[in-house]
């Protein structure tokens, strides 16, 4: 992901998670540290006929990776897209040498915990109220060995 995908981005973003939507200051932050020898961010989009239908990424730490955000446009969903997506996450997290990759699912979104869960993520506890303004769950997830997990194709970064 680049500063120019950040507009289309904001449109997925907003159509996605209209509750809770990262505003454009989040995304230049995490972009800012996505660069360079000392970079801790992993920013990933993919394109379809000209137009952005997905865009992920991860933060490192350590031994320790999270994954901040998987989006896929509601027309390209059951495509595979989520699932290169989150490939090229775990590539990244592998590179940074992570050991452990940590992620938050709302507790209504089956369609992703079932897509973490083929790729080796197991649930290991709840944060009540996380997502806001609906006050939703959210389901911590953990995968303790991301080169075992990366299967699939690239997307660009």
């Amino acid at each position: 992901m680049r500063w120019w995908d950040i507009d289309p981005v904001l449109e997925l973003e907003k159509d996605l998670f209209p509750e809770d939507a990262w505003s454009r200051g989040m995304f230049w932050s995490e972009l800012a540290h996505s660069r360079g020898p000392a970079a801790t961010r992993r920013y990933v989009v993919a394109e379809s006929e000209g137009r952005i239908v997905g865009y992920a990424g991860l933060a490192a730490s350590g031994e320790l990776a999270d994954v901040q955000t998987i989006a896929v446009a509601r027309d390209q969903q059951g495509s595979g897209l989520g699932g290169g997506l989150l490939t090229d996450l775990l590539r990244a997290a592998t590179a940074f040498e992570c050991r452990e990759v940590m992620l938050e699912c709302r507790v209504d979104n089956v369609r992703a915990q079932k897509l973490y869960e083929r790729f080796g993520f197991a649930p290991i506890g709840f944060r009540r109220g996380y997502y806001q303004p609906g006050n939703v769950d959210a389901l911590v997830m953990r995968l303790t060995d991301p080169s075992a997990s990366v299967q699939g194709t690239e997307i660009n970064g």
